[in-house]
């Protein structure tokens, strides 16, 4: 498959430490950045919703960009969180991210106001005229209140070069295969949610940005890696060892079982900000006794 632009197979959307503060803990997240660098992500996402977008500054969201680029170098792309529900400020966000050094954006579809197809369209075409950066669509029906249909990823495919791929965050896989149908041969669909990523590659996505990857992102790729060179049987194993963690990173708002676990594998500490709210000990115990079934990371 030839593609326009390749941010690899795994993306992990990558969190975002804080300390005791609810301050960014920018070492923190050099730290983490590497290890992701380093357990199977070929790119990373910065300040997406696993990120906690919806409270940190742009001041800080750029921030963090520097300080993840400069920490893994050229051992991982670097993609950018730059969406918005206001076309203009999306826009403004994507010239900056591209000044400041990112490789893509990933840019949601503008959630709470509800545009039309027609506005979806307008949207995202402001966004792909003002910067140069390849971009990912982000599809999450979930979070935003509206679905973007295949017609119209289709046609944003189309029309610009630079809009390359979709995160579609939605489990109807019917949408998937009319994405693939009806998009250029070159654009890419990446899963959304870590447990529809095998489904998904036998349709003909790419990979996945992933949120279990922070723990177990070498077995990720090697599920992807498997599928793709014909070991369906190895990549269906890999599936059923990785999808109770897949499950349970998601019993509670994310990326709070996820910190949970970070913490518990003294990777980051597990501060969020408000309103999300860290997990109960009750809670803590049955996403642990999950998490003690896989092998803890050395970082």
């Amino acid at each position: 498959m030839n593609i326009r632009f390749d941010c690899g197979e795994v993306i992990t959307a990558m969190a975002t430490p804080f300390n005791e503060k609810l301050e960014v803990d920018y070492i923190a997240a050099e730290k983490l950045a590497k290890h992701l660098a380093n357990n199977g992500s070929d790119a990373i996402l910065v300040a997406g919703t696993t990120g906690e977008s919806p409270t940190l500054t742009h001041e800080e969201e750029l921030n963090l960009l520097t300080v993840v680029k400069e920490a893994v170098g050229n051992k991982a792309k670097i993609v950018m969180g730059a969406g918005s529900n206001s076309t203009v400020t999306a826009v403004e966000m994507s010239k900056k991210v591209q000044e400041k050094g990112a490789d893509a954006i990933l840019s949601v579809v503008p959630y709470y106001n509800k545009p039309s197809q027609k506005g979806l369209l307008e949207h995202f075409g402001q966004i792909a005229s003002a910067t140069d950066l390849p971009i990912i669509l982000y599809n999450i029906p979930g979070r935003t209140g509206i679905n973007m249909l295949p017609e119209t990823i289709a046609t944003l495919a189309q029309q610009y070069s630079n809009i390359i791929a979709v995160k579609q965050s939605n489990p109807d896989l019917d949408l998937v295969t009319e994405i693939i149908d009806k998009s250029p041969k070159d654009f890419i669909v990446y899963s959304g949610d870590d447990s529809l990523t095998l489904p998904m590659l036998s349709l003909g996505a790419h990979g996945v940005i992933s949120v279990a990857s922070h723990l177990i992102g070498t077995d990720i790729k090697e599920m992807i890696q498997k599928f793709k060179s014909g070991d369906v049987k190895g990549a269906q194993t890999l599936q059923y060892k990785c999808f109770p963690l897949f499950k349970a990173l998601f019993t509670a708002p994310n990326p709070t079982p996820l910190k949970a676990c970070l913490q518990e594998w003294n990777i980051i500490e597990e501060y969020v900000r408000s309103p999300l709210v860290t997990l109960t000990n009750e809670e803590k115990n049955k996403l642990f006794k999950v998490l003690s079934l896989y092998q803890k990371i050395s970082v």
